[in-house]
């Protein structure tokens, strides 16, 4: 049974302190609260799907913590491996832009909860045991020497217990160095089935750069991009590797695609042109849906549709998550579009 599919996702969970009105900080006297974080995005989207969702994190024992796992467990995801300890919750705060006014966002991150967790303190093989697939991203390792240690350990065992492994790049500049962050995954590589990121990343954490290409200025070329797919299949053995397309026309409006590569082959998605609600949490939205395609048999052109749908919807949902069912992705694939009102 689909349903029976059981996905893991570890990293931090975060509280979201947003803007209102797509205000800026300056003229900002109160923030939406919400909760949110990479994997928990994904952890949503896969359990909107049907499968069954597990986030692996480690909050304060306050009742700011127990909020955060609240939010995320009212949306079906089980949180039964979410550690208690430290001393904060992690925060991160959201001027929405708007028109030609980029998003901007502030992190509050350091000293939080999960960057005290170290090696040995996760049973790993308890949270493995019955489950088949393992994602992470890359915010985990960049916040702490000891959360890269423990991340490492996650993926050894996942790969031990035979889950399949998926990790989105997810650089975050704010977050570390090119140099640190090459310097630490590419080790971890080794571990890793399903490569997903964007057209930033594998330049900036793996060194494969995609020629004549400027996300400054919006533009693409996706036969660079299956370029850059070839050499990262050739030099770490990826089972398959995903990438978002975004052209970047404001902060308002946007070209969405994306492609998955299984170093045969190529499948680029339908274009989407999309008018942005809130674009934060559209990558993991992207992950969740790649996740949810391979992991229930769809093909390369239908997975890679599948996500591309999925993820252009969640630009129009205000907040991280990706609220949207299976039957809403599927009828956007089929050329379901055009936003009429359903009654």
């Amino acid at each position: 049974m689909k349903g029976s599919k059981k996905v893991v996702c570890f990293g931090e969970l975060l509280m979201r302190l947003a803007t209102k009105r797509h205000e800026r900080f300056v003229q900002a006297h109160e923030f939406e609260i919400g909760y949110t974080g990479a994997e928990a995005n994904v952890a949503v989207s896969l359990a909107n799907y049907g499968l069954q969702a597990y986030v692996v994190s480690v909050v304060p024992d306050t009742e700011i913590g127990q909020a955060g796992v609240d939010f995320v467990r009212q949306f079906g995801v089980n949180t039964d491996f979410i550690l208690r300890g430290g001393k904060r919750l992690g925060t991160f705060y959201l001027e929405t832009g708007a028109s030609q006014r980029p998003s901007k966002v502030i992190y509050d991150r350091a000293g939080s909860s999960i960057t005290e967790l170290k090696p040995g303190q996760i049973d790993w093989y308890k949270v493995f045991k019955g489950k088949h697939w393992f994602h992470w991203s890359g915010t985990a390792p960049a916040l702490s020497d000891s959360m890269a240690e423990s991340t490492k350990e996650a993926c050894a065992a996942a790969k031990k217990q035979g889950l399949t492994v998926s990790c989105d790049l997810n650089y975050r500049r704010k977050l570390w160095t090119p140099e640190n962050a090459q310097k630490t995954m590419t080790d971890m590589m080794q571990y890793v089935d399903v490569l997903i990121g964007n057209e930033e990343d594998s330049a900036l954490v793996l060194g494969v750069t995609a020629k004549d290409v400027d996300t400054a200025k919006g533009t693409l070329n996706v036969e660079r991009y299956k370029e850059v797919a070839k050499e990262l299949h050739q030099r770490f053995g990826f089972e398959y590797v995903a990438t978002t397309l975004r052209e970047s026309i404001s902060a308002s409006e946007n070209g969405w695609s994306a492609m998955i590569s299984d170093g045969r082959q190529c499948h680029v998605s339908k274009s989407y042109r999309i008018r942005i609600v809130d674009r934060v949490g559209g990558g993991d939205a992207f992950s969740g849906g790649l996740i949810y395609g391979l992991l229930t048999g769809m093909d390369g052109q239908q997975t890679v549709e599948f996500a591309a749908a999925a993820s252009c919807l969640k630009h129009s949902i205000h907040g991280d998550f990706n609220l949207v069912s299976k039957e809403e992705v599927l009828a956007l694939m089929g050329g379901s579009g055009s936003g009429r009102i359903q009654r």
